[in-house]
This record gives C-alpha cells, sequence and structure tokens, in this order.
C-alpha cells in the first residue's frame, strides 16, 4: 500500500476502505499501481519535452529577431549610401524595401564607380604624360637656347678682351646684361618646372666662398650701374673660405635676391653681407643678407611677394620687368635645404632679405686662402696645352677654339663622338672638352669608348643641359668634371687647371 501511486492511494482509501484483501484484489491493484505509475513518468518526461522545445524556440526566435533587425538595418545604410552615391536613386528607395531591387542598383553604381575609377587612372595617366611631354618640352628648349645662347655669350667674353671706344664698351656691356638676363629667365622657368615635377636635387662640391660673393657682385655691378646704384659687399672676418654646398644654387640664390634688390632701388645702396652665425664639428651656419635703400614693402605686400608669378602690381611688372618667379624660387630652394627666406622692410626705407644656411665644412682645404682660386689668371699658364674640342655645333667651336687659343691653347676639332675616339686613338691629347648631344655618336657613348681603350685623358662635358640626371650619366661614363653651356671662360679655366694641374707643376 505505502508503494502505490498516491493518487491510487487516495481512490482505495476512498472507495475500498472496507473490501477485503485478496490475491486477485493485490493483482489488480498493483496492475492499476504500475500504470499509474508509467503515466506519472510519461507526464514528467512530456513536460521536460516541452520545457526544452519552449527554450529552443524561444531562443531560435530571438535569433530571428535579431537577423531581421540586421537585415533592416543593414538595408537601411545600403539605401543611404545609394542616396549619396546617386540622389536619382532617392526616390525609388523611398518607396521599397526591396532587397532584389536594392542589389541590381547597388550593382548598378558599382559599375558606375569602376568607370569613374577607370577615367580616373586614364586621367592620371594623360597627365602624367602631359607632365613629361612639358618636361622634354623645356629641356629640348632649354638645349635649343642655350646653344645659340652660348655663343653669344662667348663672343661677348672674346670682344670684351680687345680695346674698344667708349661707346662701343657701352654696347657691348648692354649686350653682356642682356644675354645673362636671358639666361636667368631660362633658368627661373625650366628651375619652375622642375620644382613643380619635384625634380630638384643638390650635388654637394668644394666652394671658395669668399671667391663666389666676390665674382656674383662682379656679374651684377652693371646691372647695378644701370639703375645707378652702388652695389658692394660685405664678408666677416669669422666667415670660412671653403665650404662644401651646391655652388650653381648658392649662387642662383644669391643673383636672384641681388637682381630682386637692384631692379627696386634706383640711385641708392645695395649690399650682400655674409657672416658666420655658428659651427660644430662637422657645419657651418652662414647667414647670407641682401640689403637695399629701395621702395621698400609694405608688410600685406610681404606675404605676396614669394608667391609665383607676383609682383606687388602691374606696374611693378612694367617698370621692373621679371618673370615673378624669382623669389618664389629662391624660396623653394632654401626650403629644400631646410632654410628660409626671410623679409624685414618698410615701404619706402629699403628692405633686407636673409636666410641661414648649413654648409658641411671641406676638410680637405684647410690651408686655402681667399682668392686662392682667382690668382688662376695670373699664375696658370695653360699655354702649349693639347686639347680635344668635341663639339658639333660650328658657333660654339668658333667660340670656345676662340677662347682656348687666346690661353695658348693648341685645339682641335671632332665633330661626333665617333671622330673623336678615332683621334684619341691616333693621338695624345692632355683634354677633351665633349659635348653629349651629337649625331653619329653622343658624348656618353664616346667616352664609354675611350675607357674601354685604357685612355684616361681627362674628359669634361660641355652641354646645354642643367639636369643631375645629365651630370651624374657624364659621370657614370667616365668623365671627370662637367660644364654647362653658356661656358663661363673663368669656370673653364679653372676646371682646365684641376684636371691638369699635375701638368702644371
Amino acid at each position: 500500500m505505502n508503494e502505490f501511486h498516491p493518487l491510487l492511494k487516495r481512490l482505495i482509501k476512498k472507495h475500498l476502505q472496507e473490501t477485503k484483501n485478496t490475491p486477485e484484489v493485490d493483482v489488480f491493484l498493483e496492475a492499476v499501481n504500475r500504470t499509474f505509475l508509467s503515466f506519472e513518468r510519461d507526464k514528467k518526461i512530456t513536460e521536460h519535452a516541452f520545457e526544452v522545445s519552449e527554450k529552443e524556440y524561444q531562443n531560435v526566435l530571438t535569433d530571428l529577431k535579431a537577423q531581421y533587425f540586421l537585415k533592416e538595418e543593414s538595408i537601411s545604410k545600403i539605401k543611404d549610401t545609394l542616396k549619396q552615391l546617386d540622389s536619382s536613386n532617392e526616390k525609388v528607395l523611398d518607396q521599397s524595401d526591396d532587397l532584389i531591387q536594392i542589389i541590381d542598383l547597388l550593382q548598378k553604381q558599382v559599375r558606375i564607380q569602376k568607370d569613374l575609377e577607370q577615367t580616373l587612372i586614364d586621367s592620371k595617366n594623360y597627365a602624367e604624360s602631359a607632365a613629361r611631354a612639358k618636361s622634354d618640352f623645356l629641356s629640348v628648349m632649354s638645349h635649343e637656347i642655350r646653344t645659340p645662347l652660348n655663343a653669344i655669350i662667348g663672343n661677348i667674353h672674346i670682344l670684351k678682351q680687345d680695346e674698344h671706344l667708349d661707346s662701343q664698351v657701352e654696347s657691348i656691356e648692354t649686350l653682356e646684361l642682356s644675354s645673362h638676363n636671358l639666361l636667368s629667365l631660362i633658368n627661373d622657368i625650366l628651375d619652375f618646372s622642375k620644382m613643380e615635377d619635384g625634380k630638384v636635387y643638390f650635388s654637394s662640391h668644394s666652394i671658395d666662398l669668399h671667391k663666389l660673393v666676390k665674382d656674383i657682385v662682379s656679374t651684377y655691378t652693371v646691372k647695378a650701374l644701370e639703375f645707378q646704384n652702388e652695389l658692394t659687399y660685405t664678408i666677416a672676418s669669422n666667415t670660412p673660405i671653403a665650404v662644401l654646398g651646391d655652388q650653381v644654387r648658392l649662387n642662383q640664390i644669391l643673383g636672384n635676391l641681388i637682381s630682386n634688390a637692384i631692379k627696386f632701388t634706383s640711385k641708392g645702396k645695395v649690399e650682400l653681407k655674409v657672416v658666420l652665425e655658428k659651427e660644430d664639428d662637422d657645419f657651418y651656419d652662414i647667414k647670407f643678407s641682401v640689403f637695399d635703400s629701395g621702395v621698400g614693402i609694405s608688410e600685406r605686400d610681404q606675404k605676396l611677394i614669394f608667391e609665383r608669378f607676383t609682383q606687388v602690381d602691374a606696374t611693378d611688372k612694367r617698370e621692373h620687368g621679371g618673370s615673378g618667379l624669382g623669389l618664389t624660387i629662391t624660396k623653394k630652394l632654401l626650403e629644400l635645404q631646410g632654410s628660409r627666406i626671410e623679409v624685414s622692410s618698410e615701404l619706402n626705407k629699403g628692405s633686407e632679405f636673409f636666410f641661414t644656411l648649413k654648409l658641411a665644412k671641406d676638410k680637405s682645404s684647410k690651408d686655402k686662402k681667399p682668392g686662392d682660386a682667382s690668382k688662376l689668371d695670373k699664375e696658370v699658364s695653360l699655354a702649349g696645352m693639347k686639347i680635344l674640342l668635341v663639339e658639333d655645333v660650328t658657333f660654339n667651336v668658333i667660340v670656345i677654339k676662340k677662347i682656348l687659343t687666346k690661353w695658348g691653347v693648341e685645339v682641335e676639332v671632332a665633330e661626333n663622338g665617333q671622330v673623336a675616339v678615332e683621334k684619341v686613338g691616333d693621338k695624345t691629347f692632355d683634354l677633351i672638352l665633349m659635348d653629349i648631344q651629337m649625331p653619329v655618336m653622343d658624348g656618353y657613348a664616346a667616352t664609354k669608348e675611350i675607357r674601354k681603350m685604357g685612355i684616361n685623358t681627362p674628359v669634361v662635358a660641355l652641354t646645354a643641359s642643367v639636369s643631375i640626371e645629365s651630370e651624374e650619366a657624364a659621370k657614370a661614363s667616365g668623365m671627370n668634371d662637367y660644364l654647362t653651356k653658356p661656358i663661363n671662360p673663368k669656370d673653364l679655366k679653372e676646371v682646365l687647371f684641376k684636371m691638369t694641374k699635375g701638368r702644371n707643376n
């Protein structure tokens, strides 16, 4: 009785209280009890099963809701993106949440974006091609203009060596000034193009700083006199003589500043000052200043003068000329060397342009004295030197040959690289002046052939190209030095001495 199901116990107590227990009744009750117990087990199993199913159902329902909200959020974001990409999609997207339709619109936008991307790539390629074409054009034009300009400047130099009437001297000086102005303009345009293309490089060679300052002031003296100005220079006693740097660029920077000062000063003074600010074991910090007593610059205009093609107003351009690029180029050249141009000026009271440049110490020139290089004309004789001039342009040959002949140099001419190789194989020369761009065989190829023959005669490039690539190519071909046209006779003489100093000793 105690083992019966509780419900069965209650039923027995209620209905069989007074019934006698017999074997048959006991068997019946056992069977009923088993049924009750079996039902109880089935009920618990069923309840457990329903409980598990409900949990799984709720989990599935939660996941479905999350997926639904994620889908709605994704569709909303896609629709917003499509609206931003193309406003014409807005009406269609506001009226429909059809995912298939949205995907179609998305695919359309992808195709449009790919077309735009290809258009941008084509435009970029075209722009790069145009930039290369512009660079090539400027390089060719520079070469073509420099070539005849070389003859003009060279002939002016030759004319200046002779005696002339005062009126003729004035004409020659005007020709010299005009030719140098033209050369400066060509350099400005070419350098500005290089800066736009990011192709400005700096070399590092020994510079006689005192001589550089003296020479550049001498170069601009005639121009200063044209404006009735007095042009002077001051080099502080602590300023080093020998430094390492890019002489061409330093000349260009100082030349631009001096030229600018002269243009905006009349019947006044222009002065270049150089002073050592500080030094360490390896470098000098040297300050360069250009003062003038000219028209001055207002504070407002001081912010504009370094912008390209900018002059204070239109009358400045008419009165003073120039490309409007000089100060822009100067500013950029200094920035590329870690320096910056500064100006201090007051209207009608003059101006000062100044910068500090870090220049490496030339430790190989400790015993050099000021003006050593300038003594070449007096102390160095080139008489009897045998030079092979390799040049295909007739008037360049005439000019360079005249300059060399005046120095007592014996000159032989080869009209192209192939002829030069043949002549070098037959004769011995002290030095070879080699043009680069020539028919039949260019200067690079000719120099390589000469070096293959085991001939170590110094070769100096003479070229109208002013690119660092040309200079590097010259060195790679076996050339020893590099001069750009128009040829400065002083530079030519210094290079000849340097290349053949053993002969002079």
